[in-house]
Protein backbone atom coordinates (compact mmCIF):
# COMPACT_ATOMS: atom_id res chain seq x y z
CA UNK A 1 0.00 0.00 0.00
CA UNK A 2 1.66 3.45 -1.01
CA UNK A 3 2.16 5.90 1.64
CA UNK A 4 -1.11 7.87 0.65
CA UNK A 5 -3.13 5.16 0.90
CA UNK A 6 -1.78 4.91 4.70
CA UNK A 7 -1.57 8.75 5.33
CA UNK A 8 -5.54 8.48 4.13
CA UNK A 9 -6.46 5.42 6.10
CA UNK A 10 -4.87 7.08 9.50
CA UNK A 11 -7.20 10.25 8.99
CA UNK A 12 -10.11 8.26 8.49
CA UNK A 13 -9.25 6.59 11.48
CA UNK A 14 -8.50 9.29 13.67
CA UNK A 15 -11.59 11.34 12.60
CA UNK A 16 -14.00 8.47 13.12
CA UNK A 17 -12.14 8.14 16.81
CA UNK A 18 -12.87 11.69 17.77
CA UNK A 19 -16.10 11.68 16.24
CA UNK A 20 -17.16 8.83 18.37
CA UNK A 21 -15.34 9.53 21.76
CA UNK A 22 -17.46 11.30 23.34
CA UNK A 23 -20.31 8.53 23.09
CA UNK A 24 -18.16 5.71 24.08
CA UNK A 25 -16.87 7.57 26.90
CA UNK A 26 -20.62 7.69 27.93
CA UNK A 27 -21.43 4.15 27.73
CA UNK A 28 -18.58 2.91 29.86
CA UNK A 29 -19.61 5.40 32.50
CA UNK A 30 -23.35 4.50 32.35
CA UNK A 31 -22.12 0.66 32.39
CA UNK A 32 -20.04 1.11 35.58
CA UNK A 33 -20.87 0.23 38.84
CA UNK A 34 -18.92 2.77 40.59
CA UNK A 35 -17.17 5.96 39.60
CA UNK A 36 -13.85 5.35 37.51
CA UNK A 37 -10.63 7.29 36.93
CA UNK A 38 -9.01 7.93 33.68
CA UNK A 39 -6.73 5.11 33.20
CA UNK A 40 -9.63 2.42 34.58
CA UNK A 41 -11.61 3.93 32.03
CA UNK A 42 -8.59 3.72 29.39
CA UNK A 43 -8.44 -0.41 30.29
CA UNK A 44 -12.25 -0.67 29.66
CA UNK A 45 -11.84 0.92 26.03
CA UNK A 46 -8.71 -1.09 25.48
CA UNK A 47 -10.38 -4.51 26.81
CA UNK A 48 -13.38 -3.58 24.51
CA UNK A 49 -10.75 -4.27 21.45
CA UNK A 50 -11.60 -0.99 19.94
CA UNK A 51 -9.54 1.41 18.11
CA UNK A 52 -10.34 3.91 21.65
CA UNK A 53 -7.81 1.94 23.47
CA UNK A 54 -4.40 3.50 24.54
CA UNK A 55 -5.10 6.86 23.88
CA UNK A 56 -5.56 8.23 27.55
CA UNK A 57 -4.34 11.32 27.46
CA UNK A 58 -6.76 11.73 24.51
CA UNK A 59 -9.71 11.07 26.79
CA UNK A 60 -9.00 13.78 29.61
CA UNK A 61 -10.14 16.42 27.35
CA UNK A 62 -13.27 14.64 25.97
CA UNK A 63 -13.97 13.95 30.12
CA UNK A 64 -13.73 17.64 30.80
CA UNK A 65 -15.83 18.57 28.16
CA UNK A 66 -18.45 16.45 29.48
CA UNK A 67 -17.96 17.36 32.57
CA UNK A 68 -18.65 20.73 31.64
CA UNK A 69 -21.57 19.69 29.68
CA UNK A 70 -23.20 18.10 33.08
CA UNK A 71 -23.30 15.03 31.55
CA UNK A 72 -20.72 13.43 34.05
CA UNK A 73 -19.66 14.54 37.51
CA UNK A 74 -16.25 14.34 38.67
CA UNK A 75 -13.97 14.43 42.39
CA UNK A 76 -11.16 14.11 43.29
CA UNK A 77 -9.46 11.34 45.74
CA UNK A 78 -6.44 11.37 47.12
CA UNK A 79 -4.11 7.87 46.11
CA UNK A 80 -2.07 5.54 47.77
CA UNK A 81 -0.11 4.96 45.19
CA UNK A 82 0.78 8.17 43.65
CA UNK A 83 -1.13 11.16 42.37
CA UNK A 84 -4.01 12.25 43.46
CA UNK A 85 -7.24 10.79 41.23
CA UNK A 86 -10.28 12.74 39.78
CA UNK A 87 -13.08 9.83 39.19
CA UNK A 88 -15.73 10.61 37.02
CA UNK A 89 -19.87 9.06 36.84
CA UNK A 90 -22.45 10.06 34.48
CA UNK A 91 -25.45 12.30 35.60
CA UNK A 92 -29.18 11.68 34.75
CA UNK A 93 -28.67 14.47 31.87
CA UNK A 94 -25.51 11.72 31.03
CA UNK A 95 -28.17 8.98 30.61
CA UNK A 96 -30.56 11.21 28.79
CA UNK A 97 -28.05 12.62 26.50
CA UNK A 98 -26.57 9.08 26.32
CA UNK A 99 -30.04 7.33 25.06
CA UNK A 100 -30.23 9.95 22.49
CA UNK A 101 -26.84 9.70 20.96
CA UNK A 102 -27.34 6.19 20.36
CA UNK A 103 -30.78 6.47 18.66
CA UNK A 104 -28.63 8.78 16.19
CA UNK A 105 -25.68 6.26 15.97
CA UNK A 106 -28.25 3.31 15.02
CA UNK A 107 -29.42 5.88 12.45
CA UNK A 108 -26.12 6.96 11.11
CA UNK A 109 -24.48 3.24 11.60
CA UNK A 110 -27.61 1.55 9.11
CA UNK A 111 -27.10 4.77 6.98
CA UNK A 112 -23.23 3.82 6.09
CA UNK A 113 -23.62 0.45 6.23
CA UNK A 114 -26.68 0.91 3.67
CA UNK A 115 -24.28 2.59 1.41
CA UNK A 116 -21.55 0.61 1.78
CA UNK A 117 -23.95 -2.44 0.58
CA UNK A 118 -24.91 -0.08 -2.51
CA UNK A 119 -21.43 0.17 -3.17
CA UNK A 120 -20.69 -3.30 -3.07
CA UNK A 121 -23.57 -4.57 -4.90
Amino acid sequence: MSETHDNAIRKFQKELATGTVALVLLAVLAQAAEPLYGYQIAKRLEASGGALGGKLSALYPVLRNLAEAGLLDSYVEPSVAGPPRRYYRITVSGHEVLAAWRHIWGATRDAVDAALADDNA
